[in-house]
């Protein structure tokens, strides 16, 4: 079972959300608000698998939420749920390290298979975020056999400390190959990384 927390500043985005999931067999609302400060402490009561999470909430921005989760230790996955489908709310959600990215344009299906895909340990993006990412991004700079390896290995979800110990390296190592390969690949974390991977020619 999903366990899923939802916040949007909007009460009647929430109910039709709170409907939508709550006809699923595999998912459940743990819990639901439309404050953004609020987010947290649920988070620590209801322990969810998922925050389905709008980038505008009154407030605190969406951003700062995902970033006080990043923190964590035990956090949950993050599916931003946002109508704005400009360069900079993608940017904002991918530098603050959300997993996903839904569109509220989209169908509800795309949203419930978001969520679905984001708990499995997927990334999610529409396709407008895809090409807005790609177009930013040019072809990757030549690149060691040691950054590849890396790079693949960002891409499968592996921590550095994961990373050192499957290459049998220093944590410290790791940190470098992967700085520099952020640099060449002119991307800012890991989902970016993890996105050109899956992408690349």
């Amino acid at each position: 079972m999903i366990r899923v927390l939802l916040a949007d500043d909007h009460a009647i985005v929430l109910e039709g959300l709170r409907a939508l999931l709550d006809g699923e067999p595999d998912i459940t609302v743990a819990a639901w608000t439309t404050d953004g400060t609020e987010v947290l402490k649920l988070v620590d009561q209801h322990k969810p698998d998922v925050v389905v999470l709008d980038l505008e909430l009154t407030s605190i921005k969406g951003t700062e939420v995902i970033a006080a989760l990043r923190a964590r230790p035990a956090r949950p996955k993050v599916l931003v749920l946002t109508a704005y489908n400009d360069g900079e709310s993608l940017r904002s959600a991918l530098d603050a390290g959300a997993e996903g990215l839904a569109l509220k344009t989209e169908s509800p299906q795309q949203t419930l298979t978001a969520i679905r895909q984001v708990h499995a340990g997927q990334l999610v993006f529409p396709q407008a975020a895809r090409r807005w990412i790609e177009g930013r991004a040019g072809a990757p700079g030549e690149l060691t056999p040691r950054e590849r390896e890396v790079w693949a290995l960002v891409a499968g979800g592996l921590t550095n400390p994961q990373i050192a110990e499957r290459l049998g390296l220093s944590d410290n190592t790791v940190k470098f190959h992967v700085q520099h390969l952020f640099s060449k690949l002119g991307v800012k974390n890991r989902t970016e990384a993890a996105l050109k991977y899956a992408h690349r020619r």
